[in-house]
């Protein structure tokens, strides 16, 4: 059975819970963590679907800066950015990192859940 599993990274625990019930509502399954070492503490970023990550995150991390280094590390999994920062350098950087999607807060579900299904599909409905 294909994993549903979604990894959301942002420092907003607002953020984190409205993204949290939208991943719910279309059968994903997030993974919820508020900072770029709590993520990096995890053993299983690999068997995720897609990781929703915040550029801006606390303790002057980067999430462009982490997705290199998850780049690095070896693991490929499809990054799609959220970010409160519209800038055209920060849009370029995080294309340039390889991201799918780069959605400037606030996003309407579609925005999210669209590039989502195309980057992994939908989500296997259990028997």
């Amino acid at each position: 059975m294909q994993s549903k599993q979604v990894i959301v990274v942002d420092d907003d625990p607002g953020m984190l819970r409205a993204i949290q019930r939208l991943l719910r509502q279309h059968d994903y399954e997030p993974i919820l963590f508020s900072s770029a070492e709590e993520l990096e503490q995890h053993a299983a970023i690999n068997k995720a679907l897609c990781i929703i990550l915040d550029i801006d995150l606390n303790n002057r991390r980067s999430g462009i800066d982490l997705r290199h280094q998850l780049k690095a590390d070896g693991i490929a999994v499809p990054v799609i950015f959220v970010t409160g920062n519209a800038s055209p350098s920060v849009r370029e950087a995080a294309l340039q990192s390889g991201c799918v999607a780069f959605l400037t807060k606030p996003f309407s579900a579609h925005e999210l859940i669209e590039p989502l299904r195309q980057a992994v599909g939908p989500p296997q409905r259990g028997p």
